[in-house]
């Protein structure tokens, strides 16, 4: 897994109030005070925000953390970046959650790890006033929030759908199928989007075997290498994210004829895409997820309106092999406008 360039603003470390072993990062000029009142959180008239990602570890949330990080900068707040030990660690988001609530922020964005499991702590937060908004993962139900910015993931894995079906060129598909962390509506709406692009459903023959992997390179790769070694005929796999993909292609190393699709976007993934180890992938914008974000809590304080519903953050399809009917850009865009 490739790690991206850090900030250019520094970050610093500061005591965690509630959460143990929940990773923090605090951007601004200030540091954190626990329990104390707004305007010791806000510390000088600055606007406390709360970020919790659902890992440290994946490069995507990475970048979603830094985007916040530059945004709350240029806007005069305080973010106080926490997340869980790995994805799928509700509890560490309950008590991130909880861990803000004692700073007195005036909203938390969350990518939560799973649509149900940190409900309850949600709730709390936004009874006590805070505007709260998922970032790049939906809720369950949406209504659970006061927002969503996110990419339209079942659009996503049509896109990705509908590219591995036609890179295929009519060959009979035998399918392999890397999900991520089960109960996340990013999961199952991405798994649902490629199943429509590709025209199939849960149960169609064409299907091989499925495989959680936690958008883990390391996982995706020993179940790649699992379900190729019980069938070696499998000529297309879909994966929740890039270092999924990444841990395919590393198991696919030396055969060719396997279709490899994607969505995330990093320069990383659209590399690997020029270099041939994807066919294709679907970029993301996390950067405009976390600046809305930002700005949504930012103009919160100040006007007291609170955001609502859904905004789709885009998502394009890219490839150096296009499709006819198929809108694509090629990588040398997508090298610009990675993760954008």
């Amino acid at each position: 897994m490739s790690h991206l360039r850090s900030s250019a603003r520094a970050s610093v470390r500061v005591p965690v109030v509630a959460a143990a072993g929940v990773a923090l990062l605090v951007a601004g000029c200030t540091s954190t005070k626990s329990g104390g009142s707004d305007d010791s959180a806000a510390s000088g008239g600055k606007v406390a925000i709360g970020l919790v990602t659902k890992t440290n570890s994946n490069p995507y949330f990475v970048k979603l953390r830094e985007s916040a990080q530059d945004e709350a900068s240029k806007k005069g707040a305080k973010l106080i970046a926490l997340a869980g030990k790995f994805d799928g660690d509700n509890q560490g988001q309950v008590d991130a959650i909880n861990n803000l609530v004692a700073q007195n922020v005036k909203g938390i964005l969350i990518t939560p790890s799973n649509s149900t499991g940190v409900l309850g702590a949600i709730k709390a937060a936004r009874d006590k006033g805070i505007v709260v908004i998922a970032l790049d993962t939906a809720t369950d139900p949406a209504s659970a929030v006061d927002a969503t910015f996110a990419t339209d993931n079942e659009a996503a894995g049509v896109k990705q759908g509908q590219y591995v079906k036609g890179a295929l060129k009519g060959k009979k598909p035998a399918i392999a199928l890397l999900d991520g962390t089960p109960g996340s509506t990013v999961d199952d709406l991405r798994h649902k989007g490629f199943l429509k692009g590709f025209g199939l459903t849960n149960g169609s023959p064409e299907i091989k075997g499925t495989a959680v992997t936690n958008g883990d390179q390391t996982k995706a790769q020993t179940a790649m290498e699992n379900l190729y070694q019980r069938d070696h005929g499998i000529n297309a796999v879909y994966t929740i994210n890039e270092p999924a993909a990444a841990g395919a292609a590393q198991a696919l190393s030396g055969k060719s004829g396997v279709v490899i699709g994607s969505i995330d976007g990093s320069c990383t993934g659209v590399r690997n895409v020029q270099s041939g180890k994807f066919a294709a992938t679907v970029m993301q914008f996390p950067k405009k997820m976390a600046q809305q974000g930002v700005d949504a809590v930012v103009d919160y304080a100040k006007d007291k309106k609170k955001p609502s519903g859904f905004t789709d953050t885009g998502s394009q399809l890219i490839t150096d092999k296009p499709l006819s009917g198929l809108e694509s850009k090629d990588t040398a865009w997508g090298l610009k406008n990675c993760w954008g």
